[in-house]
C-alpha cells in the first residue's frame, strides 16, 4: 500500500471516530458521566466535561456515519458502532489519565489529547472488525490525526464552540 492509499484508507476508517469525538463539543452538557464521583486519589474520575449527553450524541453520530460508510465501502455493519465506542472510550481513558496527573477538564496534555480517541478506535476495531483495519491504516490514522485534531480544535475555538484552542 502506498502512502496516499494508506492516508485515504485511514480517513475512511477513522471518520466515524472523528465525528463521535467532535460532536460532544457542540451537543454535550448535562450530567457528568462519572456522576461527580471521585477516584481513590480524591480527584474526579473523568471530570465535568464528559457527559452522558455528549457520549450518546457522539455515539449516535458516529454510528450513523459508520452505517453510511458500511454501505458505501462495504464495511461490516458493526464497524460504525465499534470505532465510535472505541473513540469515546479512548477519550474517557485520556480524561482519566489527565485527572490522575491533576490536569483540569479542558487542560492540555499534548499527544494524549490528540490521539486517545484514535487509539481507542484502533484497539476496538482490531478486536471486533479486524478485516477493516490494516497496520498501514492504523499507522496512517495515528500520523494524520494530530494535525487534523489541532486544526479542527482551533477552528472550534475561533468559532466560540470551545474555550481553548486545543
Amino acid at each position: 500500500m502506498d502512502a496516499l492509499q494508506a492516508i485515504t484508507e485511514a480517513l475512511k476508517f477513522i471518520f466515524p471516530a472523528y465525528c463521535a469525538n467532535a460532536i460532544p463539543v457542540i451537543a454535550g452538557g448535562g450530567s457528568p458521566i462519572d456522576f461527580g464521583r471521585l477516584f481513590t486519589d480524591g480527584r474526579p474520575l473523568f471530570g465535568k466535561n464528559k457527559t452522558f449527553r455528549g457520549f450518546f450524541v457522539g455515539l449516535l453520530l458516529g454510528v450513523a456515519v459508520g452505517a453510511v460508510e458500511s454501505v458505501v465501502f462495504r464495511y461490516p455493519y458493526a464497524f460504525g458502532l465499534t470505532v465510535s465506542i472505541g473513540a469515546l472510550l479512548g477519550d474517557l481513558c485520556g480524561a482519566f489519565i489527565k485527572r490522575r496527573l491533576n490536569i483540569p477538564p479542558g487542560g492540555l496534555l499534548p499527544v494524549v489529547d490528540q490521539i486517545d480517541f484514535v487509539v481507542g478506535a484502533i484497539v476496538l476495531a482490531a478486536i471486533l472488525v479486524p478485516d477493516v483495519l490494516s497496520w498501514e491504516t492504523a499507522v496512517a490514522a495515528l500520523i494524520i490525526t494530530p494535525p487534523i485534531h489541532l486544526l479542527t480544535n482551533y477552528t472550534a475555538y475561533r468559532l466560540g464552540l470551545k474555550s481553548n484552542p486545543w
